[in-house]
């Protein structure tokens, strides 16, 4: 199996929520977390396709990603402020996974990188979605409040052992990979996050 895309949520997962600087609640400018930006480029430039999957408003992603040249990079934009949902509303992922092209038979083979039990892996869950949890801070728990929020069986959602560059294999909590604060994650072909 070769994943078909990769979806990121926005706010402390490719930016830094801390270094925003907002005017009418729209970020102008912020940070990027360390590594992020390359970790994009470095899928958009293999050729895999990429998703924004954002509750925020339509101008912060705007301005951030073109403050970092990282816009071009995503194929495709489901932003809640446009959509009128937020996540876990499956419309938010769905409108990604058909922008991008991904019909439901693959959508499992689809990544989302998020920092939200309740919102990014719940969602992603739920319509079989490899979830990937990225925690930079503790801004949101990361422990699950119940099944929706992690406890699948392998080969549910998407359910695949992690494994860290060393190889050594992490713990699964269902079907998402919780990655340290301080690792970029890149998503190699085994599906496995890596440094």
């Amino acid at each position: 199996m070769q994943l078909r895309a990769v979806l990121f949520d926005l706010g402390d997962v490719i930016m830094q929520e801390e270094s925003e600087e907002k005017v009418d609640d729209v970020t102008q400018r912020a940070e990027l977390h360390p590594g992020m930006g390359d970790l994009v480029r470095r899928l958009h430039g293999r050729g895999l396709p990429l998703g924004l999957v954002a509750d925020t408003r339509d101008g912060t992603y705007r301005n951030v990603l073109n403050q970092h040249g990282l816009v071009g990079c995503f194929d495709v934009f489901a932003i809640s402020d446009q959509l009128g949902v937020v996540k876990p509303d499956r419309r938010m992922f769905v409108h990604a996974l058909d922008g991008l092209g991904v019909p439901e038979a693959a959508w499992g083979d689809v990544a989302m990188v998020g920092n939200n039990l309740a919102r990014d892996v719940r969602g992603a869950n739920a319509l079989g979605l490899i979830s990937i949890l990225l925690v930079w801070n503790q801004r949101y728990p990361t422990s699950p409040d119940d099944a929706a929020e992690g406890a699948a069986l392998p080969g549910q959602h998407g359910g695949r052992s992690g494994r860290t560059a060393d190889g050594a294999a992490r713990r699964r909590r269902g079907g998402r990979v919780h990655i340290p604060p301080t690792v970029p994650v890149a998503v190699t072909g085994d599906h496995s996050p890596a440094v």
